[in-house]
């Protein structure tokens, strides 16, 4: 009996990388499904529920991912809605990477070193990865704050996630270079997980700072988020600060997500988010 993984996309083209990654987790088959919503999910979430016989069912899972978190969250909610009994199949979200990508960020990150009682800045951290990143960093004892350009909607992105996940997280004004520079004063840690193609924070803004340990850029396209540091640094040194790039820790990320896509198939009833999938990470890297 085949694998198969029912990828609900809340885009109306599902993603093309979600689905190549899941057949190189060991799906037999990815059935796409393009605009998803939790109004029109049940059927399908139905048809994967009460097709197989109870020891079979592992072998049936779902995706739910799209380049909009709070859609994908509000479907992966919407699909354990449905569940029942043994009715049930395992479900992992990843809305545009965001639990995967940030899981391998911090898993780098806290290798082998504990994180408690540091400071950390996420910048442009009102995204999937930036949010995803601090509830995270939080977990392990990091006193959390992200940056913004407004600070009304930066301030109800953190209390989203203390709603969400019951983590306190700082709200920050930042909305250029200058008011970056001022953020990240005082902090050991800093990661950009900005939109492509735009600076951060310059080098001269944290290559001399006293406070700064470590270094983690998400972006993958020139130039930099974090200028001076380079898209294949892993554990590099710059200015006596530890570095990453994005495609420096970006191979554990896709590493992660085969793994994960993997162990929705070892039983019928996984539900893998966040802090799951930041598990799995810390035990890969």
């Amino acid at each position: 009996m085949k694998k198969l993984l029912y990828q609900l996309d809340t885009d109306a083209l599902p993603s093309v990388f979600d689905n190549v990654v899941a057949h190189d987790g060991g799906t037999d088959q990815v059935i796409p499904y393009g605009g998803i919503t939790p109004q029109n999910v049940g059927a399908l979430v139905d048809g994967a529920i009460f097709t197989r016989a109870p020891k079979d069912k592992k072998l049936t899972a779902i995706f739910v991912g799209g380049s909009n978190m709070l859609e994908g969250e509000a479907v992966f909610k919407a699909v354990q809605k449905k569940f029942f009994a043994n009715f049930r199949v395992s479900v992992m979200l990843d809305s545009n990477g965001s639990n995967t990508t940030a899981a391998a960020c911090v898993a780098w990150l806290s290798k082998g070193r504990s994180l408690a009682g540091k400071r950390a800045v996420i910048l442009a951290g009102t995204g999937p990865v930036g949010q995803r990143a601090a509830v995270m960093l939080s977990r392990e004892g990091v006193t959390v704050s992200i940056t913004g350009r407004q600070l009304d909607k930066t301030q109800a992105t953190c209390d989203a996630i203390e709603q969400r996940f019951g983590v306190k997280v700082h709200a920050i004004a930042a909305p250029d270079n200058v008011t970056r520079a001022s953020a990240v004063e005082g902090a050991h840690i800093v990661i950009a997980t900005g939109a492509a193609g735009i600076v951060l924070l310059e080098e001269k803004d944290w290559k001399d700072s006293p406070s700064i340990e470590f270094l983690a850029d998400a972006n993958a396209t020139p130039p930099m988020g974090l200028e001076g540091i380079d898209v294949m640094d892993k554990e590099a040194m710059r200015h006596g600060k530890t570095a990453f790039g994005a495609i420096g820790f970006g191979a554990l990320k896709i590493a992660v997500h085969r793994a994960c896509v993997a162990k929705l198939f070892e039983q019928n009833d996984l539900l893998l988010d966040a802090d799951e999938i930041y598990a799995i990470a810390k035990t890969m890297v």
